[in-house]
């Protein structure tokens, strides 16, 4: 009895690792070359395992992409909560995450919420209902930090300034008026961010703003 208890857990955690090593592998190839791009064969060859291993724990290509972003989602939001906690001011805490989407992103050839809106729109829907949640409280949180900390102004509408920079930030991967190239949408996401603190920076905001973009220009030439 106690054999076969221990060879079910063996089980259980083969296929737990199974799947594991089946999305952190898409993860990698979807980001690298594309969500439409990459088909069930790509992941099984560059696995080496048969199609049939996929299919066993992925009914089809659209259930893997919708885990493989839930799986990106909650690695994005641990990585944002640790930032949160490390002890930058609100600026600097901006530019740092978004540094780490830079790293994280760097292989993307062009912008993975364009493609998820084009290819996979249910997946999309999905991960836009997620997103505008945790991007609601993270840019409250870090609007409330920044107003304790002095470096944005007490008078700004925290709710409003929220919801124009979300509208930025996803309009600017969805609109036709920007480039869809991975490399042009970090770019265009560090400008977007610099229009955003301007908007809403004290003095002091403004100086600490201005050595982060330094800093960036320096790292760049």
């Amino acid at each position: 009895m106690e054999t076969f208890i221990v060879f079910k857990v063996s089980i259980l955690i083969f296929a737990a690792n199974m799947k594991d090593s089946i999305l952190q592998k898409a993860v990698v190839m979807f980001l690298s070359y594309g969500f439409k791009s990459v088909t069930m064969d790509d992941i099984a060859n560059e696995m080496g395992v048969s199609k049939k291993t996929l299919y066993k724990y992925f009914s089809n290509k659209e259930r893997l992409v919708d885990e493989t972003t839930l799986v990106v989602q909650e690695k994005i939001d641990s990585i944002i909560k640790e930032i949160m906690s490390a002890g930058y001011n609100a600026i600097e805490e901006n530019f740092v995450i978004k540094n780490v989407f830079k790293e994280m992103f760097k292989k993307a050839k062009t912008s993975p919420m364009y493609q998820l809106k084009k290819y996979y729109p249910d997946t999309y829907n999905k991960l836009m209902e997620v997103e505008l949640c945790t991007f609601s409280e993270c840019i409250t949180s870090n609007l409330e930090k920044g107003i304790k900390e002095k470096v944005y102004r007490k008078d700004i509408d925290k709710d409003m300034v929220m919801r124009f920079y979300f509208i930025l930030v996803f309009g600017a991967h969805e609109s036709d008026l920007f480039s869809s190239n991975m490399s042009d949408m970090l770019q265009i996401e560090l400008k977007i961010l610099e229009y955003h603190t301007r908007a809403i920076a004290t003095l002091n905001g403004i100086s600490v703003l201005e050595k982060q973009l330094t800093q960036i220009n320096q790292t760049a030439s």
